[in-house]
């Protein structure tokens, strides 16, 4: 016991120690607490128990009573750091100012001014927003006057079929649409939200401008459908109102749609509060209904007519199908489908309020189910009991029952029902009021038919001005911009109710809608099945993004849906069915033509890459085969928008079917925003000028291992580049010789990597980004980027006099964190960019000429073609290609080549002629050289000695610099017939090719180690010197070209 008393002793002390250490702290240390200040993760988080130990303090140390946004620059996880995806709020620091440690000052914006609409924000929750809704438009008009009828010609079995496979293929859309509803939070759209999210622009686009439309045009067919069975009810007490025809149908219309205007313009408390009243006439006629058919007939009148009450044998009677001609139709299964499945397409009620919906994640899945689950058991349930209590075939006649009965009470209906040689007026085939005959109290049953048409066009009113509303913010059509404005707290489409009034107004007019019924029932048809193939697509693409909460449902069960659909719309009609197609393809492809700006994550981006990479990958199981050889060009752009010529001209070889990369070296380091950002100004520009390509950018302190990492690392698996091309280098004799060694070493680069090369060069030069400031370059923003203060980016960072054609070296001090970022002119057209110079001075019309020289019609002549050596094919097949374009249509190919002895000349000239036929290559002439050995003229070798002469040096001068550089004695001896050769073929093309379109020739191999920069440039400058347009090019000596098939 004792042992025990002290235990617990021990324990009341151990406890009252920690509860008086509770409030006693640390000595706080003036250091540690001014780290803690500043940021210092280090210092807030030291727990250190050496640190004042055992000396207490009556102060609290303050680092346990700080947040933690001020212990630290990291942000927590929450809801509104991930609100909008398409900004960058300052909710969470970037990855710059967390890595790089340098925070810029937020400066206190401006707050916006947000005007409080008047009014009460009204939300509704699944009971009343989506349940209510499904059920007052499933319940529709046809529960009353064609249910009846289904049974009579269907059977009860095949009647019970056909609302089966009805309810079925509204199961699965309700099941897919629950599955987008929930991946993610819904805006207000409805079904058109949901698919232009899921799908894309073009479907959302089409099925949105659609579902307007037909839910404009149900609005007055549903009304007239309403004046209609008001009209039957006044007929049966004799009243007329006008002309007891069409006249009434307009007048009584347009009164009513003018209150069901008024009534949504009220507001949407209002316009439920209403569909509820009109929900509690619906249920109240169904039990009258029921109460009926356990009621039995209550005079000889309705039994003559041929309500029985429940019998066995009616049920026998009834129970197989007796399919007949029906208002000139002859009737059969499918037909009879079509005609009753219209009454369950009401389960978008509910979606297409998801603005107005408290949590629309929630309430659609649960009201919309909920509501398929309830009409499904009603409608099947009343079909059994209409069919188990009234006859097919009933004459209405009161004095042939009584002959029956007279005769026996078993047959009393034995007249009633002989319609052999007669037309019967009653029973469920041909009464479309045998609801109303069942029932205890007619009058209701027609005040259900009213509440059933009113509601659905109140629904239909109401939700059309909401997908308007929600298709004019996305902006995918022109001219609607103007049905964005909402009005009130609610934000109500009041804009859109008057255009809906408009339409439903011209079509109340016609009052002959029956025509129009089936196209409604095919768009709604056609939007069911894109919601349902829209969750197939989405499962299927795999795509990370695709995670509803509402897991059950299945992507083969969601194509199932669509393929029923389909079949459904064709069944229907279909000549209505190809009508809905073709305007979902039509509308599609104008939405696909505008290309707006939407960026929604569809599951078609989603598939798009999964496309490409499998692509990709069953490329690199391919052998590759000369037959199929491409050219996959690296071209040395720069960004693209400072050498429109290079990119056009190597545009016309890819154009479209081959791969083209622009490479561009940015010298020094930036910061990553500065690489987004000249990427997007990249591709924005070739996307403006309709060039199929793609855009890489390296980063090095040398352009020469720069372009080697271009070389190594640019495209994936077997789409990577076989041809570099670049610009020629119009200033390589007055350039820092440095920058001359690195030119010259990029094309020993590109051969090392057995990468074809090819060298444009032209008259006026390529580089015009001194000269040309495009449209969208005109307006400049500033962006932040990690380094302290604000830092101007300019659109031209590229360091290009290493690109230079035109002798004009760009400025060495260029850096792009030293100049203005420029802004898209977001208001100018895709296809409306313009060329101006600095300060937005038009440009001389021969400078337009050279920028456009690529992208216009060239003059007719000839492509002259130099094929010198046997490169592979390469030199042949480019100008081929150019002269497959159109801008080259008028130009025929004339080749060039050498013999090979003076005296073998027209036996080269046949053996080239017949190389060319088999490869099935066009040409207009054949000419070989046999003189290339000749001796160049004096003047040319004076030319080319002024032109290598601030690059001689002498054996023995030992202070000359790099021999890479420079031009020794015994490298131009060594070199002597080479370079005469080359003078030589000076000669020979200012003679020959002086006045074609283009000229194509191999270029000269630079063999490693025994050709210096200066001595290789002397040879292409002679060459090139004073020509049209001319591309020297080499292959990697393999073939790319060949006469087998």
């Amino acid at each position: 016991m004792e042992q025990v008393r002290s235990s617990v002793c021990r324990m009341e002390e151990q406890q009252q120690e920690e509860q008086s250490s509770r409030f006693i702290v640390d000595r706080v240390d003036a250091d540690v607490e001014m780290g803690v200040g500043n940021g210092d993760d280090g210092g807030a988080d030291d727990d250190s128990p050496s640190n004042s130990i055992g000396q207490y303090t009556y102060v609290y140390d303050t680092r346990y009573a700080k947040s933690m946004g001020q212990l630290t620059r990291e942000a927590l996880p929450r809801a509104e750091n991930y609100k909008d995806i398409m900004s960058f709020g300052d909710f969470r620091p970037t990855l710059d100012e967390l890595h790089e440690g340098q925070f810029r000052e937020k400066k206190a914006e401006k707050e916006e001014v947000v005007v409080q609409k008047k009014g009460k924000v009204i939300k509704f929750g699944w009971l009343e927003g989506v349940f209510m809704r499904c059920l007052l438009n499933i319940w529709g008009v046809m529960l009353f006057l064609r249910l009846s009828w289904v049974i009579g010609q269907a059977g009860i079995f095949e009647g019970l079929l056909i609302i089966t496979l009805a309810n079925v293929v509204t199961l699965v859309t309700a099941i897919s649409m629950s599955a987008v509803s929930t991946n993610g939070q819904i805006s207000a759209g409805g079904i058109y939200y949901m698919i232009s999210r899921a799908l894309g622009p073009g479907f959302g686009g089409a099925i949105g401008l659609m579902f307007t439309l037909a839910n404009s045009i149900a609005v007055s067919m549903y009304i007239v459908g309403f004046c209609e069975s008001l009209q039957d009810l006044l007929a049966s007490y004799g009243t007329v109102l006008i002309d007891g025809a069409t006249n009434d149908i307009r007048v009584v219309g347009i009164i009513t749609l003018i209150g069901i205007l008024v009534l949504a313009i009220v507001g949407m408390d209002w316009v439920t509060r209403f569909q509820m009243a009109l929900l509690f006439v619906l249920i109240f006629s169904q039990i009258d209904f029921i109460i009926g058919t356990f009621w039995g007939p209550l005079d000889v009148e309705e039994q003559a007519k041929g309500f029985v009450g429940y019998s066995s044998e009616v049920l026998k009677q009834n129970w197989g199908p007796d399919y007949r001609e029906f208002e000139g139709v002859q009737h059969d299964f499918f037909s009879v489908f079509a005609v009753f499945f219209p009454a369950v397409t009401g389960i978008v009620a509910g979606a297409n309020l998801s603005g107005d919906l408290k949590d629309p994640g929630s309430a659609i899945p649960l009201g919309t189910l909920l509501a398929i689950a309830v009409t499904f058991v009603s409608y099947f349930g009343y079909a059994i009991m209409i069919g188990s209590c009234v006859l097919r075939d009933a004459s209405g006649n009161v004095t042939e029952y009584f002959m029956g009965l007279n005769e026996s009470a078993a047959d009393a209906m034995k007249y009633v029902i002989n319609c052999t040689d007669r037309e019967c007026n009653y029973g469920i085939e041909v009464d479309s009021q045998a609801m109303e005959l069942v029932s205890v109290w007619g009058p209701l049953i027609y005040g259900g038919c009213f509440a059933a048409t009113l509601s659905s066009a109140i629904a239909s009113l109401v939700g059309a001005p909401r997908v308007l509303q929600a298709l004019a913010k996305d902006k995918l059509y022109p001219m609607i911009g103007y049905f964005a404005e909402g009005y009130g707290a609610n934000n109500d489409p009041v804009r859109g109710y008057v255009l809906v009034f408009i339409i439903s107004f011209a079509c109340i007019l016609i009052a002959q809608l029956n025509a129009i019924a089936p196209l409604l029932s095919n768009f709604f048809l056609a939007a069911y099945a894109l919601i349902n193939f829209s969750v197939f697509h989405a499962t299927i693409s795999k795509t990370p993004g695709w995670r509803p909460s509402f897991k059950y449902y299945n992507e083969w069960v969601s194509l199932v849906g669509t393929i029923l659909c389909i079949i459904v719309m064709f069944l229907m009609s279909w000549g209505t069915a190809l009508i809905t197609f073709a305007t979902v393809v039509f509308l599609y492809l104008y939405v696909s033509y505008r290309k707006p700006d939407a960026n929604w994550g569809s599951s078609a981006q989603a598939q798009s890459y999964n496309s490409a990479l499998k692509g990709m990958q069953e490329l690199n199981s391919v052998e590759e085969h000369v037959k199929n050889y491409r050219p996959q060009l690296l071209v040395l752009t720069g960004m693209p928008g400072a050498r429109p010529p290079l990119v056009d001209f190597a545009n016309l070889i890819t154009k479209n079917v081959s791969l083209l990369i622009c490479g561009h070296v940015l010298l020094g380091n930036h910061n990553q925003r500065i690489h987004e950002h000249l990427r997007a100004k990249a591709l924005s520009w070739l996307q403006r000028h309709k060039t199929k390509g793609f855009f890489a950018m390296v980063e090095d302190p040398s352009f020469e291992g720069a372009s080697q990492s271009l070389m190594q690392l640019a495209g994936l698996g077997k789409l990577k580049p076989n041809l570099m091309l670049m610009g020629y280098k119009g200033d390589w004799n007055s350039c820092h010789r440095e920058e001359l060694r690195a030119y010259f070493n990029v094309i020993h680069n590109a051969f090392d990597r057995h990468l074809a090369v090819g060298i444009l060069r032209l008259r006026e030069g390529l580089d015009y980004s001194n000269v040309v400031v495009e449209e969208e370059q005109r307006e400049t923003k500033k962006l932040q980027s990690g380094s302290p203060g604000l830092v101007w980016i300019k659109e031209r960072v590229n360091q290009c006099r290493y690109f230079d054609c035109d002798g004009s070296s760009s400025d060495s001090s260029h850096d792009p964190a030293k100049e203005p970022l420029k802004k898209k002119d977001k208001k100018r057209n895709s296809s409306s960019f313009a060329y101006t110079g600095p300060g937005g001075q038009p440009l001389s019309k021969e400078v337009i000429n050279s920028l456009t020289q690529f992208s216009r019609k060239q003059r007719k002549g000839t492509i002259d073609v130099w094929w010198l050596y046997d490169d592979g094919g390469l030199t042949l097949l480019i100008p081929y290609i150019l002269s497959q374009r159109k801008i080259f249509a008028g130009c025929k190919l004339r080749i060039f080549a050498l013999a090979n002895k003076k005296n073998e000349f027209e036996q080269d000239q046949r053996k080239m002629a017949a190389l060319l036929s088999k490869f099935r290559i066009e040409y207009c002439d054949v000419i070989v050289i046999p003189d290339i050995a000749k001796k160049a003229l004096e003047s040319t070798k004076r030319d080319f000695e002024s032109l290598i002469k601030p690059f001689r040096v002498t054996d023995g001068d030992t202070n000359a610099p790099d021999d890479e550089i420079c031009i020794r004695d015994s490298e131009l001896k060594a070199h002597m017939e080479k370079t005469n050769r080359h003078l030589r073929l000076r000669e020979l093309l200012q003679k020959h090719s002086r006045e074609a379109t283009f000229v194509v020739m191999t270029l000269p191999m630079p063999r490693k180690g025994t050709v210096s920069a200066p001595l290789y440039m002397s040879w292409l400058e002679m060459m090139t010197k004073d020509m049209p347009p001319f591309l020297i090019v080499r292959g990697n000596q393999t073939s790319v070209l060949t006469y087998y098939s």
